[in-house]
């Protein structure tokens, strides 16, 4: 399935900010993964958000010490993230299609960050999006997305997610499953349309 809409085209998404109608931007972290830092699963390390928006969950790795990267493909994103920034919590921000990182970026971040990056993308693209987790994780390096809409209707974006689709994608390129949940603490909004996956790369 292709999107029939220019999600491929960053002028799409900066018209949405624009507008005000960036109904994914929560306006705060994620308790989800406020909870997940919490618990001290995952060592701090170099951190890559994809489609980060305004940086409010990447400021919030970087508070608990992690060395952070946040690309996002909009120019407005970017500019938030910037007027936003904590000098207690510094951020790169980078303005970038996720499909076309830096070289630079190959196999240099020890956990990769998503949560409405991969229902914002051309479903027809996934299976690139997972390549590029591959080439941008070290070896072993561990992959943390929030997924939504699981089971969400048709349309989009944001365009719906199977459990079954991302172990498939994920699973062909050596990722290991580490743990799954169906958080009890979404987004009113979101509660029971979301699964946190957390993922090794391959080593």
């Amino acid at each position: 399935m292709t999107s029939p809409l220019p999600v491929n085209v960053p002028g799409y998404w900066e018209e949405i900010y624009q507008a005000g109608r960036a109904g994914w931007d929560l306006g705060k972290p994620t308790a989800i993964f406020q909870r997940l830092l919490a618990s001290g699963e995952l060592a701090p390390g170099r951190l890559l958000v994809v489609g980060a928006g305004r940086g409010h969950d990447a400021r919030e790795f970087a508070r608990h010490g992690f060395t952070v990267t946040a690309v996002d493909f909009a120019a407005d994103a970017v500019q938030a993230m910037a007027q936003l920034a904590e000098a207690q919590a510094p951020v790169e921000a980078v303005q970038a299609d996720i499909f076309a990182l830096p070289a630079a970026f190959d196999h240099q971040f020890d956990v990769l960050l998503e949560y409405t990056c991969f229902c914002a993308i051309d479903p027809a693209r996934r299976g690139e999006y997972a390549d590029v987790a591959a080439r941008v994780l070290k070896p072993g390096g561990t992959y943390v997305a929030l997924f939504f809409p699981i089971d969400g209707p048709a349309g989009g974006p944001p365009f719906a997610v199977t459990e079954a689709e991302v172990l498939a994608l994920f699973g062909a390129r050596g990722f290991k499953l580490m743990r799954s949940e169906r958080p009890d603490d979404s987004v009113e909004q979101r509660r029971g349309m979301e699964e946190l996956m957390i993922f090794r790369a391959p080593i």
